[in-house]
């Protein structure tokens, strides 16, 4: 087997290349995700009830870097709206049943997110 040298040093720039390009690039299908189902518990949230008219807008997501890349953070927020009540609303109480949105939401765009970050390997990988 013959390689050369600079055949294995082209490589080794190519993937330095894409490595470089690859946590902005995937900070941005993180980010999409997060927005996809943000949107999508909103929207089922939005069928739980009038009772709870204000908590679907209290649903968002914050993004930040975290030791292995991006990370976001989905749900309602405590203290906006009537984020306060997403536990009880997703898991349900004694009382109240459950009425799921954030993990429906989230296997919804399981797949599409997959697809997304394979799409994005097979592009850096390629040189696109």
């Amino acid at each position: 087997m013959d390689i050369e040298h600079r055949d294995v040093d082209r490589w080794v720039a190519h993937l330095d290349e894409t490595l470089s390009k690859a946590p902005k690039e995937v900070t941005q299908v993180v980010a999409r995700g997060a927005l996809n189902v943000k949107k999508d518990a909103q929207a089922r949230a939005k069928r739980i009830g009038r009772h709870v008219r204000r908590y679907p807008y209290s649903i968002g997501y914050d993004l930040h870097q975290g030791l292995r890349g991006p990370v976001a953070e989905i749900g309602p927020e405590v203290g906006r709206g009537q984020g306060s009540l997403g536990g009880v609303l997703e898991n349900g109480s004694p009382t109240s049943p459950p009425h799921p949105h954030m993990l429906p939401a989230g296997q919804a765009e399981a797949p599409r997110f997959a697809k997304a970050l394979e799409d994005l390997a097979v592009k850096l990988l390629e040189g696109r």
